[in-house]
C-alpha cells in the first residue's frame, strides 16, 4: 500500500495531535483509503472547537462497464452475456431487472444471462455501466472522516468532488467565511507540501 505523500495533524495540543495521527492513518488503513487518497491535512483547536480535514485524492476510480468483466454475444433471437469476473454480477442484475423487467432476464448459470433480443434493439449494452467505485470512494472518505473526528462534533461540512475533499466538524455552529478561511489556508499549505 503506498504511504500519503503528506500527512499532517496541525493541533495545538502536541499529545493530542500524536494520537488523532494514530486514530486518522489507522483508521484510512482499516478503509483501505491509503490507496487512494495522495494528501491529508487535519487542523483541530479544542479551544474553538473545530476540526478541519482536508485532502486530495490519488485517482478516482473510473466506471465498470459491462464490457469490462463480459463479452456480449448478439444473436438471432436472444443477447447472451458471458460474465468473465463475478465481482460485478449483482449490480449487473439489478440494472438489468430494472431496464428489462425481471422476468426478461435469464440466468441459466452463474457466468451466462440471456435476454430477449427485441429487448435491446440496436443498444450497445456492453456501454452500460455497471457500478462506479467513484461513488462509494466519496462514502468511504466522508465515513472515515467522521470516525476520525473528535466525537460530539455534531456540526458538519463536508464537501468531496472530483480529486479534493474536505470535512469540517464543530460543537457549534461556525460562520461560512470563518470555514472557508480555514478550509483555504489548509489547502494551500496542503498543496504547498507544507
Amino acid at each position: 500500500m503506498p504511504p500519503l505523500n503528506y500527512f499532517e495533524v496541525e493541533c495545538s495540543d502536541a499529545v493530542g495531535g500524536e494520537a488523532y495521527r494514530r486514530v486518522a492513518a489507522d483508521v484510512l488503513q482499516d478503509l483501505d483509503l491509503l490507496r487512494v487518497i495522495d494528501r491529508l491535512h487535519i487542523f483541530i483547536d479544542p479551544r474553538v472547537p473545530i476540526f478541519v480535514a482536508v485532502g486530495l485524492i490519488r485517482h478516482i476510480p473510473r466506471e465498470i462497464r459491462l464490457r469490462d468483466f463480459a463479452s456480449v454475444n448478439v444473436q438471432e433471437n436472444r443477447v447472451v452475456i458471458d460474465i468473465g469476473d463475478e465481482t460485478y454480477l449483482a449490480p449487473l442484475l439489478q440494472r438489468l431487472w430494472a431496464r428489462y423487467g425481471k422476468e426478461r432476464v435469464e440466468q441459466p448459470d452463474r457466468f451466462t444471462v440471456v435476454l430477449p433480443a427485441e429487448e435491446v434493439p440496436g443498444e450497445r449494452i456492453e456501454d452500460m455501466v455497471v457500478a462506479d467505485p467513484g461513488t462509494s470512494l466519496y462514502r468511504d472518505i466522508v465515513y472515515a472522516m467522521q470516525y476520525i473526528a473528535p466525537e460530539g462534533f455534531k456540526v458538519r461540512r463536508q464537501y468531496v468532488k472530483g480529486t479534493r475533499f474536505y470535512y469540517v466538524a464543530s460543537e457549534d455552529t461556525l460562520p461560512e467565511d470563518v470555514v472557508e478561511t480555514l478550509v483555504a489556508e489548509r489547502f494551500a499549505r496542503l498543496e504547498g507540501g507544507g
